[in-house]
C-alpha cells in the first residue's frame, strides 16, 4: 500500500469537492428548467366561480367549526394585543394599518386551513392536528420563506404608513383619541392621509394578492420551486384581473367585518376565506 503525500491527498479532495458541487450545480439548474417547463396551467374564471369557493369554504367550516375555531382564536388574540401596542406606545396613527394589515399576512396565517380543506376534499380526516403537522410538509421551507417576505411587506406597509402620517397630520403624536379623530377627518392634511394611504394600501394588497393568492396552496399541493408558486399566483392574477379584483374586495370586506366587535369576528371570517381560498385555488389551477 503506497503511502500519499497529504498535501497531494487534499487537492485531490478539494477537486473531487468540486466536481461534486459542479454535478450538483447541473442538477439543480436541470431540475429548476424542468420545473419551468411544467409549470402549472392557469384557467380562466368567472364570478359565479367566487361564489361556489366560498360556498364551500362555508361548508368546510361547519364541517370543522370546532377545531378551526379554537386554531382562529389567536387572529383576534393578536389584533388586540397589537391594537394596545398601539395605544401604549403613543403610536396611534399606526392603529388602522395595523388592523388592515390582516390581510398582509393572511395567506399565511391561514396555511392550516388549506391543509384541512385539502385532506377534506380527498375524503381524508382533517383535524387539528393535522392542521399543525403543516410545519412537517417537505415543502415547509419554502412556505415559510415566502411567508417571511408576507412579513416583510407587512413591515415595509406599516413604515410608510407611518411616513404617510409624519407629512400629513405629524410628525408629533397626537395629543388624544379625540383629537386624532377631528384631524383626521376635519382637516385638509387628514384626507390627504387618507386619500394618499389607501392608495398606497391598495397597492401593498395588489402585490401581496398577486404573489400569494394561489402559491400557498400549490407549494402545500405540489411540489415546485417557489419561484414557480409565485410565478403561477402573478399568472393566476393576470389571466383573471375582474374575478381576482372582485376576490380581494371580498377579502378586504370580510376582514373589515371580521373586525366589529373588537376583532372577535375575525374567528368566523378567517376560518371561512382560508378553506375558500383552497377551493379558489382548485378552481384557478389545473390539475
Amino acid at each position: 500500500m503506497t503511502i500519499r503525500n497529504p498535501v497531494e491527498w487534499g487537492m485531490d479532495q478539494v477537486r473531487l469537492a468540486s466536481l461534486a458541487v459542479e454535478s450538483a450545480g447541473h442538477a439543480i439548474a436541470e431540475a429548476s428548467d424542468e420545473a419551468r417547463a411544467a409549470a402549472p396551467k392557469i384557467r380562466r374564471i368567472a364570478l359565479a366561480d367566487l361564489r361556489d369557493a366560498l360556498a364551500k369554504g362555508l361548508d368546510d367550516f361547519a364541517a370543522h367549526r370546532s377545531d378551526v375555531i379554537f386554531l382562529c382564536v389567536a387572529y383576534p388574540v393578536v389584533g388586540a394585543i397589537l391594537v394596545r401596542m398601539a395605544f401604549h406606545y403613543e403610536m396611534l396613527p399606526l392603529l388602522f394599518p395595523l388592523a388592515s394589515g390582516f390581510a398582509l399576512v393572511g395567506p399565511f396565517a391561514s396555511l392550516g386551513l388549506y391543509e384541512m380543506s385539502r385532506r377534506r376534499e380527498q375524503g381524508i380526516h382533517a383535524g387539528l392536528p393535522d392542521a399543525l403537522g403543516v410545519v412537517r410538509s417537505p415543502a415547509f421551507g419554502r412556505i415559510a420563506a415566502l411567508g417571511l417576505l408576507l412579513v416583510i411587506i407587512f413591515l415595509a406597509w406599516l413604515a410608510t404608513a407611518l411616513s404617510i402620517y409624519n407629512v400629513t397630520l405629524g410628525p408629533q403624536p397626537p395629543e388624544s383619541i379625540a383629537a386624532f379623530a377631528r384631524d383626521v377627518v376635519a382637516t385638509r392634511a387628514g384626507w390627504a392621509m387618507i386619500v394618499v394611504g389607501m392608495g398606497v394600501g391598495f397597492l401593498f394588497a395588489l402585490l401581496v394578492l398577486a404573489i400569494s393568492v394561489v402559491s400557498f396552496p400549490l407549494l402545500l399541493d405540489r411540489d415546485v420551486p417557489l419561484r414557480t408558486a409565485i410565478g403561477t399566483s402573478m399568472r393566476a392574477v393576470a389571466a383573471n384581473p375582474g374575478p381576482m379584483a372582485a376576490w380581494g374586495l371580498i377579502v378586504a370586506g370580510g376582514l373589515a367585518l371580521g373586525s366589529i366587535p373588537a376583532l372577535l369576528g375575525l374567528i368566523v371570517v378567517m376560518p371561512v376565506l382560508g378553506h375558500a381560498t383552497w377551493h379558489l385555488y382548485r378552481k384557478v389551477v389545473q390539475r
